[in-house]
Order: structure tokens, then sequence, then C-alpha cells
């Protein structure tokens, strides 16, 4: 595999970004990814760019809306791994789409590997690394006896309403544990 054919970006110059600076750099870095796609794809759109997805997906190509999403938490809390692994990720998926064949391409197929691979001169990554906590709509903590589970609002209502949802891994019933449970074994233990 080659080098990274994107600037590497300083980590600490992002990490001395304030908000409005460091969007700016994010639509800076798609730019680039797309210039470098234009030069194998010279009729490729360009894409637009929203900061407007939420929980554990850091990206996403939004063929209906025409553009990239991507998830302002986890950018924020992973500047250089997202610039450098995320925006090039996306912009893949991007210009497989936009292939003649792009509609039959399995998501994460040959094309997309090929592109990770060749064009940009990165791993193939399907999934990101990136600690979710912060960046996730699952609030409601769930337990079974070997560890915790979080559930969306959807998932912990269908529970309220009756559903029973086991662990995957030691097959208990996951119960809920409340904010106020947590606190008191937190002080009491």
């Amino acid at each position: 595999m080659r080098r990274p054919t994107l600037p590497d970006p300083s980590p600490e110059w992002l990490a001395s970004l304030d908000e409005a600076t460091l969007h700016q750099a994010l639509l800076a870095r798609v730019e680039a990814a797309w210039q470098l796609c234009c030069q194998y794809h010279p009729d490729l759109p360009r894409p637009k760019v929203w900061c407007d997805l939420r929980g554990k997906c850091a990206g996403q190509a939004h063929y209906g809306r025409g553009g990239l999403r991507f998830n302002p938490v986890l950018y924020a809390e992973n500047r250089h791994a997202f610039l450098t692994e995320v925006v090039p990720h996306e912009m893949a998926h991007w210009l497989v789409r936009h292939l003649r064949d792009g509609r039959q391409a399995k998501p994460h197929g040959h094309e997309w590997r090929t592109v990770m691979e060749r064009l940009f001169g990165l791993e193939a990554n399907v999934t990101h690394s990136f600690d979710t906590r912060r960046a996730s709509p699952t609030p409601y903590r769930y337990h079974c006896g070997c560890q915790a589970h979080f559930f969306t609002s959807r998932r912990h209502s269908l529970a309220r309403k009756g559903r029973r949802y086991r662990c995957l891994s030691c097959a208990e019933t996951l119960v809920y544990q409340s904010f106020v449970e947590n606190e008191k074994r937190a002080t009491n233990g």
C-alpha cells in the first residue's frame, strides 16, 4: 500500500482550533478529497457537507441529499483520525456511487476498497474505533450478569411496554438501571 495521498494535518494544530475553524478544516479536507477524486472522475459532483449526524456513526454519504454528513461530536473528539480516515472513507463512497455501475456496487465492496487503497493510500477499514459514549443517543442503561447495555429512547420504551431483551453473551434478561440507582451504587459501593 502507498502512503496516504492527502497531506497529514498536524495534531497540535487541530487541537488548537476553535469550533468555527475546525468546521472550516473539515470543509477544506472534503474539498481536497473531492479534488483528488476528480482527477479520476472529472464529472464527479461536488458534495454538500453537513455536520448533523448523531449517534455512533462518524460519517455518511447521503445520496438523496447530495452530500456527506458528519458527526460533530465525534469529529471534535477525534480531529486527526476524523480528517485522515473518515473524510476519505465517505468520499470513497461518494466516488464509487457516481461511477457508471456505482449503484450496483456493495457499500464496502471491491470498488470502495480499491478507492481507499489505491487513490487515498489508506487501509480499507469499514468501521472506526472512536469512543461513542458522548455522541450516542443511548442514555438508558440496562444490565445483565456480565455487562452494561445502553438503549435508545425507542428501545427503552419498548422494554417499558413489556418487550424482553436478553444479553447475547450470558443470555440473562436485561434489567433497567435508572440514573438514581447508578448514583446510589456509586456512593454506597
